[in-house]
């Protein structure tokens, strides 16, 4: 296994020595670390804090970015979105899943929950650029019921790896009906396995649900098929009343917070104080680019905590709370040793250039990351113990982009 050392960087507010021995941090010390390291960097300029845990994305989907904007939800999905993703293929997913990839290491996440189709074109796209991913295998009642069966199959058969998991991803109940709900907990459970879904986004949904579920709410619905568990991943959640947020609370489901998303498309405001204050488990993510319309998990937690305070509580959706969420909190909603820098955990990691003009003065560095920083101050991600970007450069990124903006280019002119 190879080794990582990094020297006087700023951990902690205080300058110490990092020792990265194949996938985990060794030693950290305030003392020099002897050690003939594969690799060295100086890390004097630099602060190393934790990266980034994206809760909830649709990867291939940043090809969609800026194609459909400034619509309702379902006339988004029904009349733009779904019509154009017929049109993708295979190698499609993949071009798109290396550009979103690319994006978010730029960006300082290491790690993603998805929901897209071709799952195994994402999961080939992670491998090969070393972050780590839940990739969800998307079932839906529109699809025929070989393919049902065959992505049932898909799910018993795949492995995971040390960066790569799947998870069941039933789209949203409404486009999942109550018999292929059942079916998706039954593989989840029968595998081990987390499921995602969309749930309680829009007010549509609230309301049609109840009148098609005597009166249940979707989160009631969800409960009522025994849906609801620490390994049930919730997007959205933005439509729920006390007696939900008990029940989510009981469950230990984990809420995935979209700030820019529910903005954009309307959707309505996150409950994130109240949540938290009732012990439900709330994490932050993206969502796909076509709805945010960036996967900046910076950008995320500065929405998320700025949206917070707009009741006139400004202790609420704090610096170091939502911080929290976007890292340690997320890697521990999925089962991942990391998100927070200590020996023998799993070596992901930062390091932000200290002279990156956003980052100055330096009375915070969590409320500076939270408030001021972007993409630009994040110039070293390391996951899973290698180096992912250095001095902002990812291995063939500009080859990403091209393949990326060649395939936008087949995919529109397509019939």
């Amino acid at each position: 296994m190879s080794t990582l050392l990094i020297n006087n960087v700023l951990l902690n507010g205080k300058r110490q020595n990092v020792l990265i021995d194949g996938t985990r941090f060794k030693t950290i010390s305030d003392n020099s670390i002897t050690v003939n390291a594969d690799e060295v960097i100086d890390g004097s300029n630099f602060a190393m804090v934790p990266p980034f845990y994206n809760g909830h994305c649709h990867a291939a989907m940043v090809l969609l970015r800026g194609f459909a904007d400034d619509m309702p939800l379902q006339a988004w999905l029904n009349d733009s979105i779904w019509p154009m993703e017929a049109k993708m293929t295979a190698e499609d997913i993949y071009a798109g899943s290396r550009l979103a990839i690319l994006e978010m290491i730029k960006s300082g996440t290491v790690f993603f929950e998805d929901m897209y189709w071709e799952e195994h074109m994402t999961a080939k796209a992670v491998e090969e650029m070393g972050i780590r991913a839940a990739i969800g295998v998307s079932l839906m009642d529109r699809q025929s019921d070989a393919l049902k069966d065959e992505l049932f199959e898909k799910i018993r058969s795949y492995k995971a790896s040390d960066r790569v998991s799947y998870t069941v991803a039933p789209h949203a109940i409404y486009t999942v009906g109550t018999d292929l709900l059942k079916r998706c907990k039954a593989s989840a459970e029968e595998n081990n396995i987390y499921l995602n879904i969309h749930l309680a986004e829009t007010m549509v949904e609230d309301v049609d649900c109840r009148k098609a579920h005597n009166g249940m709410s979707p989160v009631e619905y969800l409960d009522s098929l025994g849906l609801l568990s620490p390994k049930t991943i919730l997007a959205h959640v933005v439509h729920v009343d006390q007696h939900d947020q008990d029940i989510l609370a009981r469950s230990g489901a984990v809420c995935v917070h979209n700030p820019a998303s529910n903005m954009k498309l309307s959707s309505g405001v996150f409950k994130m104080k109240e949540l938290q204050k009732n012990g439900c488990c709330v994490t932050i993510g993206t969502d796909g680019a076509s709805s945010n319309n960036n996967l900046d998990m910076l950008e995320e937690m500065k929405l998320a905590a700025l949206l917070a305070k707009c009741y006139a509580d400004p202790e609420a959706g704090s610096a170091t709370d939502v911080f929290n969420m976007a890292t340690a909190g997320g890697a521990k909603a999925f089962g991942i040793d990391a998100g927070v820098i200590e020996e023998g955990r799993l070596a992901d990691a930062l390091l932000v250039d200290l002279n990156n003009e956003k980052l100055v003065p330096n009375y915070n560095l969590i409320s500076n990351l939270v408030y001021s920083a972007d993409s630009s101050c994040i110039d070293t991600v390391i996951c899973n113990g290698k180096v992912v970007m250095k001095n902002r450069v990812v291995p063939g990124e500009k080859e990403i982009i091209e393949q990326a903006r060649e395939t936008c280019k087949s995919l529109i002119a397509r019939k």
